[in-house]
């Protein structure tokens, strides 16, 4: 069957610029990737195609080639239709070739020995705990060097990797194909650049094995739920010689029962009695370093009011400041009254009906209620 067009595999005009190209084939490899359409044999097949053509497309002498000669420009060569990715060259590189400077870890760099993958874990912090720091104790199940090789791969442990023959080291080898010369990662030694000829018994020359490794994580105090701690150097031992990947921990922090975190500030909403709003009060609130302060409500304060502490938040990361805590104020009107309290409240409300004074805003709302049923009156007559 004869091949599609590579403008029209990607998608593009054939005018389109490198950038258009480069968008084009992320999107589509990012749709059809077998790692993101398991078992589908069609999506890889799409995959493979897109990545040939842009293989050709990214670059200009074979785009030269390619506008003038067509998919024959590659046939004398022996390319066929992988372009340069066969022999050896595996999705994995296809795919590095275009996302691996967004995609951290996992594969090492061309040319040379293989780096261990980043590892992630998730840990949960008390509100308190992320205030003042803490340590965590983890298990990691990871890549670990292999104890029996000393992470050489090697049987021979003094011995380890020797110089791959295929490329001398250089993970890439040249071919001819057609008018030009392709780079291709070498079949001998899969890019690493360097082989193991006795391999190792208990990890078979991949020179890690899997383990579960228990780290401590300093979690400074001021992390914000979602805050990401990395830990050079603690994610999956990399290949023989090569360096291991990087932990990251995510924190997350559970939700409180009396203060809820503004970034630096803390907000604690303090339930008061009608009484207490209407005459005043000194009340005794917490602080989120277990320290105790006082807080005067003066009279006549209403629902939402605010106060104010300076210095009484929380802490700032990586410095010895600190926010402010803010005490916001709920009047809660009394529930089931004694036979004495009601009394006393009617009694209350009896002579309030004659001191407007006391209670100006609710007199001031039934003002405007009766001027606007007297002007909606006058206007319907």
């Amino acid at each position: 069957m004869a091949k599609q067009d590579y403008y029209a595999t990607l998608g593009v005009a054939k005018d389109a610029s490198g950038d258009d190209l480069k968008k084009a084939y992320r999107k589509m490899a990012m749709k059809y990737h077998p790692d993101r359409n398991p078992g589908d044999a069609a999506a890889e097949a799409r995959f493979k195609e897109v990545s040939e053509a842009y293989d050709v497309l990214k670059d200009d002498q074979k785009r030269a080639a390619y506008d003038r000669f067509g998919h024959a420009a590659f046939e004398n060569g022996g390319a066929g239709g992988q372009q340069g990715f066969g022999d050896g060259a595996g999705l994995g590189d296809i795919f590095d070739q275009m996302f691996g400077e967004f995609m951290g870890g996992g594969r090492g760099r061309r040319g040379g020995p293989r780096g261990g993958a980043d590892v992630r874990a998730a840990v949960e912090v008390t509100l308190e705990e992320a205030f003042k720091g803490t340590k965590r104790t983890i298990r990691v199940p990871t890549r670990v060097a292999c104890e029996a090789c000393a992470g050489t791969g090697s049987e021979s442990k003094e011995k380890g990797s020797e110089t791959c023959t295929g490329c001398g080291g250089a993970g890439k080898v040249r071919a001819q194909q057609g008018f030009f010369i392709v780079e291709r990662t070498c079949p001998t030694c899969g890019g690493a650049g360097r082989v193991v000829r006795n391999p190792c018994r208990i990890c078979g020359g991949a020179a890690t094995v899997q383990r579960e490794r228990s780290l401590q994580v300093d979690i400074p105090g001021g992390v914000e739920d979602g805050t990401r701690i990395r830990l050079s150097g603690q994610g999956e031992a990399g290949g023989p010689g090569g360096p291991a990947g990087d932990l990251y921990v995510h924190i997350g922090v559970q939700p409180h029962e009396i203060f809820q975190r503004e970034g630096a500030n803390i907000l604690c909403h303090v339930p008061i009695r009608m009484t207490q709003a209407a005459l005043g009060a000194d009340v005794e609130v917490p602080s989120i370093d277990g320290s105790k302060a006082r807080v005067k409500i003066p009279p006549g304060t209403q629902t939402g009011a605010q106060f104010r502490l300076r210095g009484k938040g929380f802490s700032v990361l990586r410095t010895h400041q600190r926010g402010d805590m803010f005490i916001q104020i709920a009047v809660e009107t009394p529930q089931h009254l004694t036979p004495r309290q009601r009394e006393l409240l009617e009694q209350f409300e009896s002579e309030a009906q004659g001191h407007q004074k006391g209670s100006p805003e609710t007199a001031g709302f039934f003002a405007k209620v009766r001027d606007f049923f007297e002007n909606h009156g006058r206007s319907s007559s």
